[in-house]
């Protein structure tokens, strides 16, 4: 399922000038799309300067989204690599971004347990740090989605 979301909305980079830029460039496949308005990317960048990096939901990984429904025309996920880590609050390291957009709750919270469970599973997550392209990455999710 999180592969089919994937699918056209993923991008490989070398880095960036900050972690505002990289939920920024992480989530510009969905707004070319016009899955999520640019209120959305405020939003996600809002939360983190208000709660901090809670969205940096294990080591080097990071999966911004915001309660803005009214800012999201469709659900939809993104995903960014980057090759050197970005610093985000509480001097987090992140090297993978995960942007989520849903259309309500429910699906938020189903996105969010989808993603979760695939990243508690240590080998994955180190598969998931080495991926070097779409198809690969897609590949991966599908293996552990099985």
């Amino acid at each position: 399922m999180l592969g089919q979301y994937l699918k056209g909305n993923t991008k490989f980079m070398g880095e960036v000038s900050s972690w505002e830029d990289s939920i920024k460039i992480a989530a510009e496949p969905l707004l070319a799309k016009n899955f999520i308005k640019e209120k959305y990317i405020k939003s996600m960048i809002d939360n983190v300067h208000e709660y901090g990096a809670y969205i940096v939901l294990v080591p080097g990984i990071a999966m911004p989204h915001a309660k803005d429904e009214e800012s999201v025309n469709k659900t939809g996920m993104s995903f960014l690599k980057l090759e050197k880590a970005v610093e985000y609050p509480e001097e987090k390291e992140v090297k993978i971004i995960f942007v989520l957009a849903a259309k309500d709750n429910s699906e938020h919270l189903e996105l969010i347990a989808d993603l979760s469970s695939i990243l508690a599973d240590e080998e994955v997550l180190t598969k998931f740090k080495n991926v070097e392209s779409e198809k690969e990455l897609i590949e991966l999710i599908k293996t552990v989605e099985e």
